[in-house]
């Protein structure tokens, strides 16, 4: 199970390779990741809140829709 900041890192690094741009940037545009306790949140425990461009954010939903498929739980931390 990865931590917030591995998701993050992950993400962000998707980003830079499938959209460009640097990682400073995505991180900027990610967000910290909100984790919510798994008792509450059986199917996924954690969100993003994208900001930035209609383009980054665009990008960013779009990977967020894949990575939930294999990362819908995260640890608390």
């Amino acid at each position: 199970m990865l931590t917030p900041i591995q998701l993050q890192e992950l993400v962000v690094t998707d980003l830079v390779r499938k959209a460009g741009g640097t990682k400073r940037r995505w991180r900027i545009a990610l967000g910290a990741v909100q984790v919510y306790p798994a008792e509450t949140h059986p199917h996924c425990n954690w969100s993003v809140k994208p900001s930035g461009t209609t383009r980054e954010i665009a990008a960013i939903e779009r990977l967020l829709d894949t990575v939930r498929l294999t990362h819908p739980l995260v640890a608390q931390g």
